[in-house]
């Protein structure tokens, strides 16, 4: 069933959104060659701490961690790792924080020092489904016409889009009704209604869309091990349109 969210509900999951945004403001000066992304585990638990959140990550169905650190070929879910980042590797930091009862869940994908063309285009062109998606998101439309848009999109310019990764509703939970792929067509798929709060998070690779899991049962990567880049917004769907929750 999915939940509906209130206005005055809404603007209280704006407080935990903006927890997220502020973390990944805080974060982009930290992500450099020698770095390690163990730092910026350590670096998330104590800044929600300090902001009156929590890390929902922690514990949930036995993720051991408050970020996910996805480098390179890998799509998501990565372990934050004690290995120094390099120049030309991209990373993508996936935190979900939980203030006042209320979820906020964003990703983003980030440079590590000067990347490579190919990367570049990647992290470019994932970040634009993603605003593409969110234009989409008004009462009346179809999931199909939001997915259409980020789909089309990548595909347009040589990517393939994950489909084995879903976006999500959020409310009280990091995970609620409806779940659905980053693809589409348009007039299908349910209707939006205003009230709606879910991710918007397209998962580019370079290569191909399939995927496989490690030993660890968590970390995603591209079967073929082409790059990945994702960028996830938690939004709210509303009579004026769509709001972005974590937007930074």
């Amino acid at each position: 069933m999915v939940i509906l969210k209130s206005k005055e509900e809404i603007e209280q999951m704006r407080i935990a959104g903006q927890i997220v945004a502020a973390f990944h403001h805080a974060i982009a000066d930290m992500i450099r060659p020698g770095a390690t992304t163990h730092d910026i585990e350590a670096f998330a638990v104590q800044f929600l701490k300090e902001n009156g959140a929590k890390a929902y990550t922690i514990g949930y169905n036995g993720y051991p961690y408050a970020t996910c650190a996805s480098v390179n070929d890998v799509i998501a879910h990565g372990f934050p790792s004690r290995e120094p980042l390099k120049e030309g590797d991209i990373v993508t930091i996936d935190i979900v924080a939980e203030a006042g009862g209320w979820i906020g869940d964003s990703a983003w994908s980030y440079a590590v020092g000067e990347v490579s063309e190919e990367a570049k285009k990647l992290m470019r062109v994932t970040k634009e489904c993603l605003y593409l998606g969110i234009e989409k998101a008004v009462p009346g439309n179809r999931i199909g016409d939001v997915m259409h848009a980020v789909q089309a999109h990548a595909e347009r310019n040589g990517f393939s889009v994950v489909r084995d990764l879903l976006a999500h509703g959020v409310g009280r939970e990091m995970h609620e009704e409806p779940n659905f792929p980053h693809v589409g067509k348009p007039g299908k798929g349910f209707r939006l209604k205003e009230g709606m709060v879910f991710t918007i998070e397209p998962m580019l690779n370079a290569g191909g869309a399939m995927m496989t899991i490690d030993a660890d049962g968590w970390t995603a990567r591209t079967a073929d091990g082409s790059l990945s880049a994702q960028y996830e917004h938690t939004i709210a769907i509303t009579a004026d349109g769509p709001v972005i929750l974590t937007a930074q």
